[in-house]
């Protein structure tokens, strides 16, 4: 039996809930970065008695869409899985059902899932410093109740509905200033390749998710979203992003 650490985690948050979550669950885990290495999801054989923890951001309640597009070349058999959405502080609305779809389509049983809180990726004065200790303590709680029942859990039933909600993107849209020395870091691991080799300080608006993975590795601080339009989202989702959520578990 092999035990798989499975995230996309552009700017870190959902990798510290992953990383959490699979120590809690077997301290000897193979990871899978879907950003720094996207062919190995595609190369790995699940067996049907391997145990695969799936973590991803919640985008507007919804999984990221080039998440949904590296697992429909994914073909388990019929090895188990634990979902995990994380989200920055405000819900996971369809999250959970849609990487079930996903998943189940792909040949995987998904035994458990998990809504958990990180920092949010835009506007980090949401979900601030999350997974704190607090949360580190309940999602290791999490990690042992699914290990329990492991062999014999059945599918729960995940929140959501169908049709999942419409998501169309946000206007936060990063571009490099005057200090970018086009070193080409941003390209090699911008998951949808939005950002060109020619031009690394422009970004191809209709290709980019705004995952923000190319603003968290930038060895300068180069790129940016406008400060206006970050302020004037921040003002708008205040209300729905205030206050601490909850991580909760489904098993």
């Amino acid at each position: 039996m092999k035990f798989y650490n499975i995230f996309f985690s552009p700017t870190g948050g959902t990798k510290k809930v992953a990383d959490i979550v699979a120590k809690g669950t077997n301290p000897e885990f193979e990871e899978i970065d879907l950003i720094k290495e996207p062919d190995k999801l595609m190369k790995v054989k699940f067996e049907k008695e391997d145990l695969c923890l799936v973590s991803v951001p919640s985008y507007g309640g919804r999984v990221p869409s080039v998440v949904v597009d590296m697992f429909r070349n994914v073909k388990a058999d019929g090895t188990k899985a634990i979902l995990a959405a994380v989200f920055g502080n405000r819900a996971i609305d369809d999250t959970l059902l849609e990487l079930q779809d996903v998943l189940e389509a792909s040949g995987f049983v998904c035994i458990a899932g998990m809504e958990a809180v990180a920092e949010h990726s835009l506007m980090h004065q949401f979900g601030t410093g999350r997974p704190d200790r607090q949360d580190e303590k309940e999602l290791l709680e999490f990690a042992a109740k699914i290990m329990q029942n492991s062999e014999t859990q059945m599918t729960p039933q995940f929140p959501g509905k169908k049709p999942y909600r419409e998501y169309g993107g946000v206007p936060f849209k990063p571009v490099a200033n005057g200090k970018c020395t086009s070193c080409g870091l941003c390209v090699k691991e911008c998951p949808t390749g939005a950002i060109s080799l020619d031009n690394p300080k422009m970004t191809d608006k209709a290709k980019c998710i705004s995952c923000m993975h190319c603003v968290a590795i930038c060895p300068k601080n180069a790129r940016k979203c406008s400060k206006l339009v970050s302020f004037i989202a921040g003002r708008k989702m205040k209300k729905v992003c205030s206050g601490r959520k909850e991580n909760k578990l489904y098993i």
